[in-house]
C-alpha cells in the first residue's frame, strides 16, 4: 500500500469539474487528494468549445433524432454520427434517450438544465473573482446565425421556446449581425443573440488557474490510473496502477470514465455514454470574431480564444475505445466556408478529439451515496465547462449534509 498522508476526500478526475470541486472542498477545510491518470485539464476540458452555454436549456436531442438516424449511420462526416459498429452497445442508451423525450421526463430535463444554467454565470463570476482571474472569462454574449430565409420560422420557434424558459435572447437583424461582427458573410439573414453568455479565453488555462489555487489551498495531486475500489467502515480504498490509496470519502468526477468506478464502489450501473467531440484550432485567426458564433444550419460553433479561433461542435457516438476520426475535425473548416467575407486561414491548424460524458436524460449526476462515503459529479454532457462552478458549489453543500434537487440523484436510474 502506498504511504499517503491522511486524506478526507479523494477526488478522482482532474478536469474542470474535478478541479473546481477540489478547490471548493479544500476551502471548506477538507484535506483533498486530486487523482488523474493525466495532468490536470488534459481530457475533455482541454479541448472544449470554450462557450459558457447558459442558453442551452434543452436536452441533447429531440424527437427529430428518429428522422436523422439513417444519416447518423451512413454519413461519417455528419454533425451527429453513430458508428454502425457501436450500434449494438449504443442501443440501450438510445432507447433510454427516446423514453426521456416523452413530455413529462423531457420537461424534468429542461427544468434541471435550466436550474444549473441559470446559476452558472454567477457561480463562475464568483469563482474567478476569488482567485483573481476574472480576465479568463469574457462576458460578451454569443450569437446563433442563420443563412437561409426558410430557416427563419425555425429560428423564431426556437426564440419563443427559449423565452418560455426565461432565457435572455434578442433577435438580431442582418444589419445588427454585420455591425457587431463585420467579418461575417453579408449573406447571413440574422440571428439570435444571447446576452447572458460568454466565452473563456482558454479552457485549459482556466483549469490551470483553478489548480494553482487548489494547490495553494492545500490540495495534493497524484498522477494515478484508478481502476476500482472498495468501501469500509469509515473509509474508502481506491485501487490504482501504483498501489492503493485511502481516504475517508471519494468524489467521482472523471467524466466519461466514471461509470466503471461507480459500479466498483456502489454496485450501481449508470447508463453513461460519451459524445465524442472534435475541434479544429486555427492559430492565425485571433481577431476574426468578437464572441462565439454558432451556425444554425451547419451546426457548429466558432469561439475566439487567446490561441486563435476554435471550431467545434460535431457529435459522434462510437464509445471510448475507437480511434478518433480526425477528418471530422477538418470537416469543421470546410463547414466554415461561406460564413465569412474571407475564408478562414487553416495553416498550422491542429485537430483534437475528446469525450463528453452523457446520460440519456441530459442531466448530470450530483449526489451523495453509500452512507456519504461516495460523492458523484459527472455526466454534464457538453455543458461541463458551463456547469463546473455551480457543480462545485453543490458538492460543497453535499459534503455538509445538505440536499440538492432530486433531478440529479443517482437513483433516478
Amino acid at each position: 500500500m502506498l504511504e499517503t498522508p491522511e486524506t478526507d476526500i479523494a477526488v478522482v478526475g482532474a478536469g474542470i469539474v474535478g478541479v473546481a470541486c477540489a478547490l471548493q472542498l479544500a476551502r471548506q477545510g477538507k484535506r483533498v487528494l486530486l487523482i488523474d491518470r493525466q495532468a490536470p485539464g488534459h481530457g475533455a476540458s482541454w479541448g472544449n468549445a470554450g462557450h459558457l452555454a447558459t442558453e442551452q436549456v434543452f436536452p441533447i436531442a429531440d424527437l427529430s433524432i428518429l428522422k436523422r438516424l439513417p444519416a447518423m449511420l451512413l454519413d461519417p462526416m455528419g454533425p451527429l454520427r453513430l458508428d454502425w459498429k457501436y450500434l449494438p452497445r449504443a442501443l440501450p442508451w438510445f432507447t433510454r434517450l427516446l423514453l426521456n423525450l416523452r413530455p413529462a421526463p423531457f420537461q424534468r430535463s429542461v427544468a434541471g438544465l435550466r436550474a444549473l444554467n441559470e446559476a452558472s454565470l454567477g457561480a463562475w463570476q464568483r469563482l474567478l473573482d476569488s482567485i483573481g482571474r476574472a480576465d479568463l472569462l469574457h462576458e460578451d454574449g454569443s450569437l446563433l446565425v442563420f443563412e437561409r430565409a426558410e430557416s427563419r420560422p425555425a429560428l423564431q420557434a426556437l426564440r419563443a421556446r427559449l423565452q418560455q424558459q426565461a432565457v435572455p435572447v434578442d433577435y438580431w437583424s442582418a444589419q445588427a449581425v454585420h455591425a457587431a461582427a463585420p467579418q461575417l458573410s453579408p449573406s447571413l439573414q440574422g440571428g439570435l443573440f444571447f446576452p447572458r453568455t460568454g466565452h473563456f479565453v482558454d479552457p485549459y488555462r482556466v483549469v490551470g488557474a483553478l489548480f494553482d489555487a487548489a494547490q495553494a489551498a492545500g490540495v495534493r495531486f497524484a498522477r494515478r490510473q484508478v481502476s476500482g475500489g472498495r468501501l469500509h467502515a469509515g473509509r474508502v480504498t481506491l485501487h490504482s496502477d501504483q498501489g492503493e490509496l485511502q481516504a475517508r470519502q471519494v468524489l467521482i468526477a472523471c467524466g466519461a470514465h466514471s461509470a466503471r468506478l461507480v459500479h466498483s464502489l456502489t454496485g450501481k450501473r449508470v447508463p453513461l455514454d460519451t459524445e465524442r467531440g472534435y475541434h479544429l484550432m486555427l492559430p492565425n485567426e485571433q481577431q476574426r470574431l468578437p464572441f462565439a458564433v454558432t451556425s444554425l444550419e451547419r451546426k457548429f460553433i466558432m469561439t475566439p480564444m487567446a490561441g486563435g479561433l476554435r471550431l467545434a461542435g460535431t457529435v459522434e457516438f462510437a464509445g471510448l475505445d475507437a480511434a478518433p476520426s480526425m477528418q471530422r475535425a477538418w470537416q469543421l473548416h470546410r463547414l466554415s466556408k461561406g460564413l465569412f467575407r474571407r475564408e478562414l486561414d487553416a495553416e498550422g491548424a491542429t485537430p483534437w478529439m475528446g469525450f463528453r460524458p452523457s446520460l440519456p436524460d441530459s442531466l448530470p449526476v450530483i449526489d451523495r451515496v453509500a452512507d456519504g462515503k461516495v460523492l458523484l459529479a459527472f455526466g454534464h454532457q457538453h455543458l461541463g465547462l458551463t456547469q463546473a462552478a455551480v457543480t462545485a458549489q453543490w458538492v460543497g453543500q453535499l459534503i455538509e449534509g445538505l440536499r440538492i434537487p432530486e433531478a440529479y440523484r443517482l437513483d433516478r436510474f
